[in-house]
């Protein structure tokens, strides 16, 4: 089980990397589009938009979250066994015990969500629960811990805030450059004319480099709560089996969507189902491909 600490290592290592250079981006971002319309006001008044954004997200994202995923609420006497692999896992991981919350779905997947490890929620849906034995359910609600012991889910909702920090700036520029807004009389010749032709490729491209580098991190995401959850049942045969049965059902989940599908311990939208996917493609995927998170944790064994 050495590897698995290995593992762990060098997605923490990666993530802290990709966070730097995002907000490396955003600040160059915000900079040439200064630059290009000679309005040094724009980025602080992007960031206190995205500060309030960042501020109702933090409060409320896991009660729109579970209210758009359909799930209810339930005790230890609804369904003893989801509560008591729950409860137990969270002992081992010396957790707090999350909520747990159950989707009416016969699709296979589950997710936590919440602001810290005290307010988080574990959901699963039905068909997990009807579909996978106990070591699997284990590996799966393991992984799901781990998400919420590494502080995943306030980490995704901080990417998310940058993301849309970027978005909001690039529409900005786009809007005052459309309507000539912005100081020209200290704004003019070569120099003026090369930030803002560099300010509009920016505006027009900078979204997508976001998103990307926001689905990078929650692959990597992945990975440390794939490695974290063996770790934590100290069976990685469980979680990859779990995997492989989520990932073969081609029941799409019903209330599926692209705001929430990160949160799933796999892709839930249909055109994901049973389908393979190139490498370009695969840049814009929220989880990496199970086939190679399955050899991972079957590596975690040796």
């Amino acid at each position: 089980m050495s590897i698995v600490y290995t593992e762990i290592g060098s997605n923490k290592r990666k993530t802290a990397i990709l966070i730097a250079l995002f907000l490396i981006f955003i600040i160059f971002t915000g900079y040439i589009f200064s630059k290009a319309l000679n309005m040094a006001w724009i980025l602080p008044l992007v960031v206190f938009f995205a500060s309030f954004q960042a501020f109702a997200s933090y409060w409320w994202s896991d009660k729109i979250t579970l209210a758009i995923s359909g799930a209810h609420q339930i005790k230890k006497k609804d369904n003893p066994e989801l509560y008591r692999v729950v409860e137990n896992l969270s002992i081992t991981a010396g957790l707090p015990m999350p909520r747990v919350y159950v989707i009416d779905d016969p699709a296979p997947n589950a997710f936590a969500t919440g602001r810290d490890p005290s307010h988080a929620v574990v959901a699963a849906t039905t068909g997990l629960l009807s579909k996978l034995d106990k070591p699997e359910l284990e590996g799966v609600i393991a992984h799901e811990m781990s998400h919420i012991g590494n502080y995943d889910i306030r980490l995704m909702m901080v990417v998310v805030v940058l993301v849309g920090i970027v978005v909001l700036m690039a529409d900005w520029f786009l809007r005052f450059s459309f309507f000539g807004i912005g100081d020209d009389d200290n704004n003019s010749g070569e120099l003026g004319a090369v930030f803002m032709v560099i300010g509009i490729i920016l505006a027009i491209l900078s979204p997508i480099f976001a998103t990307l580098i926001q689905l990078s991190i929650s692959r990597k995401r992945e990975f440390l709560a794939d490695a974290d959850g063996a770790l934590l049942t100290r069976f990685p045969e469980g979680l990859a089996r779990a995997l492989e049965k989520i990932s073969a059902d081609t029941v799409p989940l019903k209330r599926a969507n692209k705001a929430t599908a990160h949160l799933y311990i796999t892709n839930p939208l249909k055109e994901h189902k049973g389908s393979s996917r190139g490498w370009f493609a695969g840049l814009f995927d929220t989880h990496p491909p199970v086939e190679e998170r399955v050899a991972k944790l079957r590596e975690m064994e040796e």
